[in-house]
């Protein structure tokens, strides 16, 4: 495996340096936190860049790239902010439309994500009592003598206040545990209905995170996303993908807060001489630097393997688990290089910190990803 960028690579990567630079400063940063927020203009700028359409088809005007390419760009995202910004999931609504959505749902959530480039979908998956466990859905479409009708309630719903459509996972007809027959149902935010709740995190501030009420939710058949009943195949293979987005965020917060503490180190002076003179200052480095070269190494490896036709069902988790876990640990260190100041918002590390927590939730628990890959190791090794 050769791990080398290509040129196309390298020039994308500058690109994307440049426009960070000219569009995403530190304070810009922090001022979108405290408006939890992204403004408008931005998201619109991404995308008229060139780079909110990648990874679609081009018969939709996209760019198409490999995994290899999509971890690489979301990395350097997270490196150079050190923040968990939402502007390359913003395309998971275009995304998902071309891959199950029907002519008319692609011309209407194309025609959204185009005229502002901001997020256009949000997907209402999670339950209070069904996150890992998703056979105990009870969030459910029966057909009435009024025709379809959605109630329910979901919960961690990302972008939820922001996106025109939401993307609601069913079961067809039964609630209970023992249906299997799950289908995904695309509708406006503003139908009548549905109620949004948002929740407060304490990190990842610019996106927003809701419960959703769905009270007898009128439905037809042009709601239908995809095929009815393989709602839960549709969204594995959503997941599949992200999972390995959300290990290359971390990868990135892990590398930039590493690399912060390491100038800090240089620059900073205790008992006569620069703190990275001190063992267990060194120690600290040299296992963040390993940390990090470990995280690099699983995640590329594993997009390797996806691009190269190779199952990633058991390197997928586990790239997504290692990922979530030690980038927590790498910005933990390197708040506690930068000591007190770590601990305030002059250094980029606590918002790092903060951001990286979340990843042990999304896209898959730490738990359920050691569930999905136990379950792989020992199939591998029968």
């Amino acid at each position: 495996m050769d791990f080398n960028l290509t040129d196309e690579q390298e020039l994308l990567l500058e690109s994307l340096d440049e426009w960070l630079d000219r569009t995403v400063t530190e304070q810009k940063i922090q001022e979108w936190y405290a408006a939890h927020g992204i403004p408008d203009e931005v998201s619109k700028s991404f995308l008229d860049a060139g780079f909110g359409m990648m990874g679609l088809p081009e018969e939709v005007g996209g760019v198409p790239f490999d995994m290899m390419t999509k971890v690489t760009f979301i990395e350097e995202m997270g490196r150079k902010t050190c923040a968990a910004l939402p502007l390359t999931n913003n395309v998971l609504g275009a995304y998902l439309a071309v891959h199950f959505g029907n002519e008319d749902q692609q011309k209407m959530v194309f025609d959204e994500y185009l005229s502002n480039g901001k997020s256009c979908v949000s997907l209402a998956t999670s339950e209070p009592e069904a996150g890992s466990d998703s056979a105990n859905m009870s969030t459910v479409v029966t057909e009435t003598s009024d025709g379809l009708v959605l109630n329910g309630q979901k919960t961690w719903v990302t972008d939820a206040l922001e996106a025109s459509f939401m993307l609601v996972v069913a079961k067809d007809e039964d609630p209970s545990r023992e249906n299997r027959n799950i289908s995904m149902w695309l509708i406006p935010r503003e139908t009548e209905g549905v109620s949004i709740n948002p929740l407060h995190k304490i990190g990842s501030q610019v996106q927003s995170l809701c419960e959703v009420y769905l009270d007898n939710v009128h439905l037809d058949e042009s709601n239908l996303f995809g095929v009815r009943g393989s709602g839960f195949k549709q969204l594995m293979h959503t997941f599949e993908t992200d999972r390995l987005s959300v290990s290359a965020q971390c990868l990135g917060l892990a590398q930039g807060a590493l690399e912060d503490a390491a100038k800090y180190a240089g620059q900073r002076v205790t008992f006569g001489k620069p703190i990275y003179k001190h063992q267990m200052i060194q120690e600290k480095l040299a296992d963040m630097e390993i940390k990090c070269r470990n995280m690099r190494n699983m995640l590329y490896r594993t997009a390797w393997e996806r691009d190269n036709g190779k199952s990633i069902a058991l390197s997928g988790p586990l790239t997504k688990r290692y990922c979530a876990m030690t980038s927590l640990e790498v910005c933990n260190e390197a708040m506690q290089i930068f000591g007190g100041i770590g601990y305030t918002t002059e250094s980029r590390t606590g918002r790092a910190y903060l951001d990286c927590r979340a990843a042990s939730y999304g896209a898959g628990t730490n738990e359920i990803m050691a569930y999905i890959a136990g379950k792989q190791i020992v199939g591998l090794y029968s």
